[in-house]
């Protein structure tokens, strides 16, 4: 069974950061930048690393825009986010392998993929968080279970 503790962050802050993953995997296929794909990595593993509360994103925007426009706390499950920012890290990563290493051509293919899975998650749909929270709920996934056993 999976943990529930939860956190509570600025819902404007927490939209922010998942639109701006988004933008930033989407960016970095339409303008063919690598580097941007690094940053996303790079964002993705200290939100892993640090949490959500501490995540990038959400502590530049608590200090910037989150100083002008207050907005309502949201409370999410810390353990099923940062198994979302670790599945989210390690995608970025494969793509930035094959882009550097393997195929190009394969790795924008991936990123396209991921890109697809970002915009899904910012418009607050995340698989990832989804499939965390599935795997510790009895009544979830049921078929998929029966499968498995």
């Amino acid at each position: 069974m999976t943990k529930y503790k939860a956190v509570s962050v600025s819902k404007q802050a927490f939209v922010f950061c998942r639109y701006g993953v988004a933008v930033l995997v989407w960016a970095s296929l339409i303008f063919q930048v690598k580097e941007f794909l690094v940053l996303t990595f790079l964002i993705l593993a200290f939100s892993y690393l640090l949490k959500v509360q501490k995540a990038p994103f959400i502590i530049f925007y608590n200090y910037t825009f989150g100083k002008i426009m207050k907005s309502r706390e949201e409370i999410l499950n810390e353990n099923a986010m940062r198994f979302a920012h670790l599945m989210g890290s390690i995608l970025s990563f494969v793509c930035i392998i094959f882009l550097y290493f393997i195929n190009i051509k394969v790795g924008w293919v991936l990123v396209a993929m991921l890109a697809v899975l970002k915009t899904i998650s910012a418009v607050g749909m995340c698989p990832a968080s989804k499939i965390y929270e599935c795997m510790g709920n009895d009544t979830c996934c049921v078929f998929a279970k029966r499968i498995i056993k």
